[in-house]
């Protein structure tokens, strides 16, 4: 399988969108502070934007289709013609096919939880001057995490389409000498056959 530049790109610039969102999901994160209602005697949490989750959901989407997209024109590393075995190129295959589940699970994982974090608003209220009220908040640093998860899959991912190409090519090489030893093998028959039809015409 040849090294494909459209799908190199594919895979660095979804990567590379989802980084900027989740950066920019770690720099708008909800804050709250606790505000009386003017109505009664109570308090209240008052909540600020919630884009981070909004970002935070859009490089969870944006980092799903790009593993779909690796993993689907190398065919998970499982269903293709096959590798090349005892070769440098197939063993960092592997280890980057793993690296990069891994990293793309850990990145998920920051995203998704991060975004429902954020989503979520404490709904009771304190009483006015009495106990202060605890308003749930992310906490720092969750979607900073899944940035750099997210950097790390990227490079996972196009190191492992890169090994994968210059290992997925045993298929061709299979053939290829299997077509040479069929080639050197039908020399000695002809050439007993010549000798037989010499020595038949010699009778």
């Amino acid at each position: 399988m040849a090294l494909s530049v459209t799908v190199l790109a594919t895979v660095t610039s979804l990567h590379l969108i989802a980084f900027v969102l989740a950066v920019g999901a770690e720099r708008r994160r909800s804050h709250a502070t606790v505000v009386p209602d003017k109505y009664d005697e109570r308090t209240y949490c008052l909540y600020t934007t919630d884009a981070s989750t909004v970002y935070g959901l859009g490089a969870f989407g944006l980092l799903l289709i790009s593993q779909t997209v690796v993993n689907g024109v190398t065919r998970c590393l499982c269903f293709g013609k096959g590798l090349l075995r005892g070769t440098s190129s197939t063993t960092m295959a592997i280890f980057f096919f793993i690296f990069s589940w891994v990293s793309f699970f850990g990145a998920e994982a920051c995203l998704l939880a991060g975004s429902a974090r954020n989503a979520y608003h404490t709904k009771y209220r304190g009483i006015y001057g009495g106990e202060h009220l605890s308003c749930t908040t992310i906490r720092k640093g969750v979607f900073a995490a899944g940035a750099a998860l997210t950097l790390l899959s990227m490079l996972g991912s196009i190191l492992y389409y890169w090994s994968h190409s210059r290992a997925d090519t045993g298929g061709w090489e299979k053939h290829q000498n299997e077509g040479v030893g069929m080639t050197a093998s039908s020399y000695p028959p002809q050439q007993q056959q010549q000798q037989q039809i010499g020595e038949f015409e010699k009778v």
